[in-house]
């Protein structure tokens, strides 16, 4: 499995716009195959900081995330609605057993 972080901090000005976004982006990348979850989270200690957290079932499923159009189209349209650069981490995890 395909573990991925992100974030985005919005300016004061465009939180609402980057969160109406982030949220679109959420709600059709649950929808494309491969995605086992897509999930956008506000910070608690940054009420602007947006934390994305994604589980993709394999390399190439993200792979196909990362070519669809409006993928690279939500990234665009944050750029100049962030406060900061925007992160992204990606993982190939193992579930491990119930502990």
């Amino acid at each position: 499995m395909i573990v991925v972080t992100g974030s985005v901090t919005a300016r004061e000005d465009s939180l609402d716009e980057v969160r109406r976004l982030s949220l679109e982006h959420v709600h059709r990348s649950r929808k494309e195959p491969g995605c086992i979850s897509h999930a956008v989270h506000v910070d608690c200690e940054n009420s602007l900081r947006l934390v994305f957290i994604e589980q993709w079932t394999d390399r190439a499923a993200l792979s196909a995330h990362f070519a669809v159009p409006a993928s690279r189209n939500f990234v665009r349209a944050l750029q100049p609605l962030a406060a900061a650069a925007t992160t992204i981490e990606i993982y190939d995890a193992t579930r491990l057993e119930n502990l």
